[in-house]
């Protein structure tokens, strides 16, 4: 009878460990398949070059970092960041590389009516939105991580 018992001992061990380690083996499955994206949205409104080549070298490090199949980003320039998007711009060659690695952006339809900008100013690669401020309050209400440098 104690080998019967030794044997019922070891059999019910090696079942709980089996369940258990398909339990294991479920959590990180389902942990793995829910993960959220990453989103941001990056405000731009200064007239400043200097900002604008950070904004740019910040959205590559994120792709960089998070892997750009992993996060959506989003540029949003009004007020006086518009310019950053006009087709003279500076960095309109960063802008141009950063279209191309997935990154919305999207100037405020306010701002250049303020400033007399139409579509022919800007980029043609560009997005426009009515209002960069409410665009922004929107992203925030999706979820996205809100980073003006």
């Amino acid at each position: 009878m104690k080998n019967t018992f030794s044997l019922k001992n070891i059999a019910a061990c090696l079942f709980l460990l089996s369940v258990l380690s398909s339990v294991q083996a479920a959590d990180t499955h389902e942990s793995k398949a829910v993960a959220p994206r990453t989103r941001v949205v990056f405000q731009i409104s200064d007239d400043d070059a200097k900002k604008w080549n950070l904004i740019l070298n910040n959205v590559k490090n994120v792709q960089q970092e998070l892997g750009a199949g992993n996060v959506d980003i989003e540029v949003v320039a009004f007020g006086p960041g518009i310019n950053m998007f006009k087709f003279e711009s500076v960095v309109a060659e960063h802008v141009d590389e950063a279209l191309n690695a997935g990154v919305s952006i999207v100037a405020c339809q306010n701002t250049m009516k303020a400033f007399k900008l139409g579509k022919a100013d800007m980029m043609s690669t560009i997005g426009y939105v009515p209002a960069g401020v409410v665009e922004i309050i929107r992203k925030q209400n999706e979820g996205y991580a809100y980073i003006r440098p």
